[in-house]
């Protein structure tokens, strides 16, 4: 049985004998002054009303505390976990060691085609395996809650085994629950605050942050204290601008020159390693900085242009939040044309996992860009049905090909797809660009299916600021 039913069964309990004792002496009561004294009570209209008020208090006295009952009940009617609210108070109490946040990544996919009876009996099941999984695992009494549709937490104790193996066995073992398929998700923090906003919105950074392609499963788990000083530096950064740029050359396979440079971007620590995207972008996000993270980059990158050679582009990405932004674009729009800046050396980066639910108003807007001159690259093509979809409605300036297509390519099945795709870019007069390129046998074989840009260490190393200005200035010194 669940921690939270047996804490439920006895705080039900607890409030029948509230409820029933105080009646049981009123009970007592009138029976002893009934019957025990020898009185017989005159049924007159007085003593009827009294006996009337005794009951109607009685009644309602059981009534109320059945009703807090309810209100105040410590599970989740579904699954019988805690629910949240009581989650929290039994968290602070017993200040374990981690929080983990537990998703089920597609249960809006499951919600569309299975029953809610189903779905019911798949979450309830799910605690019931995950509580006898961390008994098993040595946990006396699991602490564990739904927060709401997916989302679940757990806290852990001292464990023999790191927190992420634990998870990691569970999610090997019950993959599949009731039938079901299920995909999960998860973060962890340790040493939490033990403050529930705080340890949520570090959790669900965590989380987002782990949505990259480059992330580790080490990086799964994150001190919470360590993860505040992140959060206290990514405000500073952002409010100081310290950008650290680096660019990565692109080489021309028509000319054999480099005359573009992908621009990544980090916030710079004052301690530390400089802070990277995939840590820093969900925090800046959930703080609503997004739109003056994108602003303070694009005028870093347009006071930049003109210290480097005319032929020289530069392309960068922007979130399509901020691009959709009407005030945004009318800053960028004006920035173009205070720096007589030629807009065609800024090429915006987008990449998009699933399609704009207004896509006729957002294609308005990148053709908006293009009128000003602002030319637009899908990157990550092919790693989604967005991608293509965009591709029906809108011509880009240049693709990005997933990293997939390029690591792959001895894969027949891969190298195909990235000939055919390819052969349709030319068609359609856009620009193609694949990343990743370490090998020589890779920058060969890209060559002859007529790629038009490479980019990897195999082709040049990234330059920082400082190195871009220096090789572009040399003549003026």
């Amino acid at each position: 049985m669940l921690l939270s039913e047996l804490e439920e069964r006895g705080r039900r309990f607890k409030l029948a004998l509230r409820a029933a004792i105080p009646i049981l002496v009123l009970v007592a009561l009138v029976f002893y002054t009934t019957y025990l004294k020898g009185e017989i009570i005159d049924l007159n209209f007085e003593n009827n009303l009294l006996i009337a008020a005794i009951v109607f208090i009685s009644v309602y006295f059981v009534y109320f505390f059945l009703e807090r009952s309810v209100e105040e009940s410590l599970i989740d009617p579904v699954t019988h976990g805690f629910n949240e609210n009581a989650f929290w108070g039994k968290f602070k109490k017993k200040k374990p060691d981690a929080l983990a946040l537990f998703v089920i990544d597609n249960l809006s996919l499951i919600n569309q085609n299975y029953s809610n009876e189903e779905i019911d009996l798949l979450l309830y099941n799910l605690i019931h395996k995950l509580n006898h999984y961390l008994q098993e695992k040595g946990t006396k009494e699991p602490l564990i809650a739904r927060r709401y549709g997916a989302e679940f937490l757990i806290a852990f104790d001292t464990l023999d085994q790191p927190v992420t193996e634990v998870i990691d066995t569970f999610i090997e073992k019950y993959g599949t629950i009731d039938h079901i398929e299920l995909d999960y998700r998860y973060a962890v923090i340790t040493n939490p605050d033990f403050d529930l906003k705080k340890d949520i919105s570090q959790l669900r950074n965590i989380l987002n942050s782990n949505e990259s392609e480059d992330e580790t499963p080490k990086e799964l788990v994150k001190d919470a204290k360590e993860y505040s000083e992140i959060e206290e530096t990514v405000v500073s950064a952002m409010k100081n601008g310290a950008l650290s740029l680096s660019f990565r050359p692109l080489l021309n396979l028509h000319t054999d020159t480099i005359d573009i440079y992908e621009v990544t971007v980090k916030l710079k620590h004052p301690a530390r390693r400089d802070i990277l995207p995939r840590l820093y972008l969900p925090i800046i996000n959930k703080m609503g900085l997004g739109r003056e993270y994108d602003m303070m980059l694009l005028k870093h990158i347009i006071r930049l242009l003109p210290l480097i050679d005319q032929h020289i582009s530069l392309t960068f990405n922007l979130s399509p939040f901020s691009l959709r932004d009407k005030q945004f674009q009318d800053q960028f729009f004006k920035l173009l044309e205070e720096k007589n800046i030629d807009a065609s050396r800024l090429i915006i980066q987008l990449y998009e996992r699933k399609t704009h639910h207004n896509l006729s108003g957002y294609l308005r807007t990148l053709k908006q860009l293009r009128a000003h001159g602002v030319r637009i690259c899908i990157d990550n093509f092919g790693a989604s049905n967005a991608s293509m979809e965009y591709m029906k409605h809108f011509t880009f300036d240049m693709i990005q090909f997933d990293r997939e297509y390029v690591t792959k390519l001895s894969d027949k099945t891969t190298l195909a797809m990235l000939d055919s795709l390819t052969k349709m870019s030319k068609e359609l007069g856009i620009t193609t660009v694949a990343k990743w390129v370490d090998k020589e046998e890779q920058k060969e074989k890209l060559r002859s299916l007529g790629i038009d840009y490479l980019q990897g260490f195999g082709i040049a190393k990234p330059l920082d600021e400082y190195h871009l200005i220096e090789q572009y200035n040399k003549g003026n010194k």
